[in-house]
């Protein structure tokens, strides 16, 4: 009797793996599908002006080092230095200029020879028709040229499926405040 319950045991477990192909769906299936251009609302393209505050002295910092080479200090350009930040963005240059948002993430300090800062952040609206949406942000930052650009990679909210790019303009560069003013001219496709 052994052999006919150990082939008996092995066509019952050919027929559940037969029947578990069959039945089950692919993984492919479940795990993703495609989405028609026609269901995708885009191609507004919107321009935001903003000004971005980044306090680094004074009593109210909006950035913190979070991490530095050993050679950071003493760097031309303080190499390997990493700050997080939650800076303001303002509707206006001045320092008590109205809030309309925050830019948080960070950057660090990505070339030897001169300052310029990789960026890494979300701009997050807090006023208007974007209140709640996000914008993230990164690139090249090479902060003594007249104008950079940073690249928009993403977002959320209002700006879901969002490209595009920001141009950057330093306004003042470590002011009374501690704070240095950069004006963004965003142009987004969302």
């Amino acid at each position: 009797m052994g052999p006919k319950i150990s082939m008996f045991n092995s066509l019952c477990n050919l027929i559940l793996v037969i029947l578990v192909i069959i039945v089950s769906p692919t993984t492919e299936a479940t795990f993703s599908s495609s989405i028609s251009k026609q269901q995708v609302k885009s191609n507004n393209i919107t321009h935001i002006q903003f000004y971005f505050h980044d306090y680094v002295q004074g009593p109210n910092p909006t950035v913190a080092r979070i991490a530095q080479a050993k050679t950071s200090d003493t760097s031309a350009s303080t190499f390997g230095a990493l700050v997080m930040i939650d800076d303001p963005l303002t509707e206006g240059p001045e320092n008590n200029s109205r809030i309309v948002g925050h830019a948080q993430g960070m950057y660090g300090f990505a070339d030897q020879q001169q300052y310029a800062l990789l960026m890494t952040m979300n701009f997050l609206f807090s006023e208007g028709a974007y209140n709640g949406s996000t914008l993230s942000v990164m690139g090249r930052n090479p902060v003594m040229e007249q104008v950079r650009e940073l690249a928009i990679v993403g977002g959320s909210g209002v700006f879901r499926f969002a490209t595009g790019y920001a141009q950057l303009k330093t306004i003042t560069m470590m002011d009374t405040n501690g704070a240095t003013i950069v004006e963004y001219n965003v142009y987004v496709s969302h």
